[in-house]
């Protein structure tokens, strides 16, 4: 029985990666976070932020809160349902004049106040997605839904976070092709990196974990990849051992101003270029004294809903930097 099989030739070469266009249609994923950005991931905003009530200040927080826990914003008034619709529009329209493809996700619904911020529920690497597990319950669900999203694309699957892991994109950086790192945090444990780091193995690649401080919950609030050797760093809050790790590997370190709370979650178009929100005029002009090419877009009314334009993105396709 089944001596046809003595026929056929084993699958096992050549290796995945050597194949990923002839089987899955696309240079799928990134292997650094500055190559030229060639395809990106975003999520169309809904109404959802309508539920968003003027009655529910809270003076400990400084922000509108959700009793029920199903959302939160930092501002006194309610949302601007066309400002917001303006500014993701104008991110939008800022990438596709850059020549990036974008490919917008539909809204979730009201129940996802915060899926626009699609970077959390996964990450890219040069084999394809793997899928996170959100830290707050006000967020469980999108991963299921980006899953099915990204996969309809073609895009590879190649692990999903599980158990009792939790593990979101906002802090995960790919500092070289064979090195990417992973902020633990209130909202990424131990548990998540352990599992990341096996998936990342099988890769090649070596995962360093450092320690977010505080309450803060992602890594790309403080720090973010410019260049090959160019990162924006918040110098104040990252940890002593880290920044001289980064010093070590060849890169030099660019304060934010630390004034500015959302100069450093910004994306990189290509080597040395970047977008990043207006009204961080200070950590601009210093990224641009180090020869950083620097484009702004209006995007302060979707951060008052808890994230930035690196939260708002997530590529698909980039080319690996050389």
């Amino acid at each position: 029985m089944n001596v046809h099989n003595k026929s056929m030739e084993t699958a096992a070469e050549p290796p995945f990666l050597d194949e990923l266009v002839d089987v899955w249609g696309a240079q799928w994923g990134a292997s650094d976070e500055v190559g030229l950005l060639r395809k990106v991931l975003l999520r169309q905003p809904g109404d959802e932020l309508s539920v968003v009530r003027t009655e529910a200040w809270d003076d400990d927080a400084q922000a509108l809160v959700d009793p029920e826990g199903r959302w939160y914003w930092t501002d006194r008034r309610p949302p601007s349902l066309d400002r917001v619709w303006q500014q993701h529009a104008g991110l939008v329209d800022a990438l596709r004049r850059e020549g990036v493809d974008v490919v917008l996700a539909p809204p979730m619904g009201e129940t996802y106040t915060k899926a626009v911020y699609i970077r959390d529920p996964l990450i890219t690497t040069p084999h394809g997605a793997i899928i996170g597990r959100m830290g707050v319950r006000m967020r469980r669900g999108e991963e299921p839904d980006v899953t099915r999203f990204v996969a309809d694309l073609g895009m590879p699957i190649v692990g999903t976070i599980s158990g009792a892991g939790t593990l979101e994109g906002g802090s995960y950086l790919k500092l070289r092709p064979n090195l990417h790192v992973l902020g633990t945090s209130i909202r990424c444990n131990i548990e998540g990196a352990e599992q990341l780091r096996q998936l990342l193995e099988m890769m090649g690649i070596e995962l360093m974990v450092v320690s977010v401080p505080g309450w803060s919950i992602h890594l790309d609030l403080h720090m973010a990849l410019l260049d090959v050797d160019k990162v924006l760093v918040d110098a104040e809050r990252l940890p002593y051992d880290f920044l001289v790790q980064l010093r070590a590997y060849g890169f030099e370190l660019i304060e934010a101003d630390p004034t500015e709370a959302w100069g450093l979650n910004l994306l990189c178009l290509r080597p040395g270029r970047v977008l990043m929100a207006e009204g961080n005029p200070r950590s601009a002009e210093r990224m641009a004294s180090a020869g950083v090419e620097v484009l702004t877009v209006p995007f302060d009314e979707l951060q008052k809903n808890g994230g930035g334009i690196h939260c708002s993105t997530m590529e698909l396709v980039r080319d690996l930097a050389r």
